[in-house]
């Protein structure tokens, strides 16, 4: 497998998934606005998230996909039907555990919202009843989804990594159809089809991975539960990784608690659109090479090549730092023009604009912690090894709570995503100092040439684009076409510039990108 294609095939679909996010967003900002409604629902959308990155797909994955690829490349078993029926017990005992945990979510929703938003600020009791009633409508999708991450696991080990990539499209196109068939002059009920349609998105996605897997010859059964050596080894890797996969999504949730206590209405609806857009990026670089290197390293470690296994990880640093640099400072320096182009129109208005690019801006300046965090931690989870990042995720945690409350009140809406991107950065420094130490991690000499020189070509690339930012301005607030033909120049112009200053500053050469497709990984 090469790792530059099998990221394209990824991040390919992931583009698409979030590019259908944006127009998701887009839609929801002319329907709903940044108002209590969509403060609402994003906040009650912000729980199943919470739990779905702690259990499901971050925690659940970073345990069962290097158990499962042991489990298949085992010279002395049966190879995929010994995965399958590991897979079979697995699910047997992770059904009734979600079970349980959505029905008491269900029964005690009051308590749980009053928790995650510390009772909303200005809130009446009616008001407040009607974000319960939002987060019980979204909590079934927890259930739905931790399946779907399931069988995505065996999926990605199998090698079949675009059908997983494909199924957030789902959910996506879900949404907008739910936007566009059933919006109303009342932006409350329009919140509440939202809630609705989330849940139904997840039926969708557990019936395309269902059908995918029998595709591939993977016919799950459910069993009687029963904890054998296998299911105990895989619970105990889960719930210290649970901490470590979820910590960007926990300090999202302690930044949207503390903004609709302390913050005026509207504020959590700037930060939730400033971080879907960090999070395109972020999905389709750092989402993409998560998931592919987890079952690549595994299956190194598992060979017993270490210095593959380095190798691969170097590359995917590269691969990290090429991608993330210049989009950083494209989301810094081009935040408003951007902003002013997906979601200025119909009750999203110009200060929102503003304020929401000041979101971004503070998002963003930790948008490499946040990539390379998922390149880093396979070095862990490959290993088995799943106390190390959730210490190192605790401690960012706390980072976060302690400038949250420091940076909230002056820095208002920016406060919470610079505290974020700030602790995600104490995380990554943690995670990268102690794989060195171990000497599981070098840097070689290829990245060590590469890494200054694609920074300085970024920069160059931010100072061009503030120079031109003007130039984009009037045209990005005009009809549809002039928006997203003025950003589809900019994102363009943006690119061209990146790519000539990477060939200035020698960081690109022609030979390198060639010997970079041709490298395995």
């Amino acid at each position: 497998m090469n790792l530059t294609k099998a990221l394209g095939s990824v991040g390919g679909l992931t583009l698409a998934s979030r590019v259908l996010g944006l127009v998701r967003d887009t839609l929801f900002a002319r329907f709903v606005g940044a108002s209590f409604a969509s403060d609402a629902f994003l906040i009650a959308w912000r729980l199943p998230n919470l739990f779905r990155a702690l259990f499901a797909e971050g925690a659940f994955s970073a345990a069962f996909i290097p158990m499962f690829n042991h489990k298949v490349a085992d010279p002395q078993g049966r190879g995929l039907p010994d995965g399958v029926a590991f897979a079979e017990d697995s699910l047997s005992v992770l059904l009734p555990v979600l079970i349980g945990m959505m029905a008491l979510v269900e029964i005690f929703a009051w308590p749980v919202t009053w928790l995650l938003t510390l009772g909303f600020r200005d809130a009446t009791p009616e008001r407040f009843a009607f974000v319960v009633m939002l987060c019980r409508l979204t909590f079934p999708y927890l259930l739905l989804i931790s399946i779907v991450s399931l069988l995505g696991g065996i999926l990605n080990s199998l090698h079949r990594f675009w059908v997983n990539a494909a199924a957030p499209i789902l959910l996506n196109l879900t949404l907008i159809a739910a936007l566009l068939l059933f919006h109303t002059p009342d932006p409350l009920l329009t919140a509440r089809n939202q809630a609705i349609a989330v849940t139904v998105s997840g039926a969708f996605q557990l019936a395309w991975l269902w059908w995918a897997c029998r595709q591939a010859g993977v016919r799950l059964r459910i069993k009687r539960p029963t904890l054998n050596p296998d299911v105990k080894r895989l619970m105990a890797l889960i719930w210290p990784a649970a901490a470590g996969a979820g910590a960007v999504q926990i300090n999202l949730v302690v930044s949207t608690a503390l903004a609709a206590t302390l913050l005026p209405a509207g504020s959590v609806s700037y930060i939730y659109y400033a971080d879907r857009l960090n999070q395109l990026p972020l999905g389709l670089i750092g989402i993409g090479l998560g998931t592919v290197l987890l079952p690549t390293i595994s299956r190194q470690l598992g060979r017993g090549d270490e210095a593959e296994a380095m190798a691969t990880q170097n590359r995917g640093m590269e691969l990290a730092l090429f991608l993330t640099l210049p989009a950083t400072i494209a989301l810094v320096v081009c935040g408003v023009p951007i902003v002013a182009a997906l979601f200025q129109h119909g009750k999203f208005g110009a200060m929102d604009s503003f304020y929401c690019a000041q979101a971004l801006a503070a998002f963003s300046i930790g948008l490499p912690s946040y990539i390379l965090v998922k390149v880093l931690t396979p070095g862990y989870y490959a290993r088995a090894d799943t106390r190390t990042p959730v210490r190192y995720a605790t401690m960012s945690m706390a980072v976060n709570l302690l400038l949250n409350l420091a940076f909230i009140v002056p820095l208002r809406h920016m406060g919470p995503p610079l505290a974020t991107a700030i602790a995600s950065s104490v995380n990554v420094f943690l995670l990268y100092r102690t794989l060195r130490q171990r000497g599981q991690f070098l840097p070689d000499a290829q990245l060590r040439r590469r890494a200054p020189r694609l920074l300085v070509a970024a920069l160059l690339m931010g100072a061009a684009m503030w120079c031109l930012n003007d130039l984009f301005q009037p045209y990005v607030t005009g009809t549809s076409l002039a928006r997203w033909t003025a950003l589809g120049v900019l994102v363009a112009t943006g690119l061209l510039v990146y790519a000539a200053a990477t060939m200035l500053t020698g960081a690109v050469r022609v030979a390198d990108l060639k010997r970079l497709v041709r490298r395995p990984a």
